[in-house]
């Protein structure tokens, strides 16, 4: 993987979602990546209207998203039990140091998971 790849957490997508220009800036012609756990999360919640849902789905076209492989598995099994991370948020984390990606989050909990390159983003 290269200097230019990314890996997204869910919160960092809503913000460019919801058109934080400063991201969209940084995030621009970068190779980006999203856990299948992102896009499950993006497209889930509760009162999305098809018209978001839509735009949601578009969006993502830009992303290479990664399903859960058996080390992404094991990886998060291991930062679930030492971490106070939501298995959600271990897998999105497993993801990240599987395929050796920084993390773009605005999540402080991701800072307990140890050797995980973070890119803490602060609106």
């Amino acid at each position: 993987m290269s200097g230019n790849s990314f890996l997204l957490d869910t919160n960092a997508v809503l913000y460019v979602l919801n058109g934080d220009e400063t991201l969209a800036d940084f995030l621009f012609e970068k190779e980006l990546y999203l856990s299948v756990i992102s896009e499950m999360e993006l497209l889930s919640y509760k009162n999305i209207t098809e018209e978001e849902k839509k735009s949601i789905k578009h969006f993502l076209n830009e992303f290479v998203i990664i399903n859960i492989d058996e080390r992404i598995k094991q990886n998060a099994i291991e930062i679930k039990k030492v971490t106070n991370l939501k298995l959600p948020d271990s897998i999105i984390a497993a993801t990240s140091l599987s395929l050796k990606l920084p993390l773009i989050t605005s999540d402080k909990n991701f800072k307990h998971v140890g050797k995980l390159n973070l890119v803490y983003y602060e609106k």
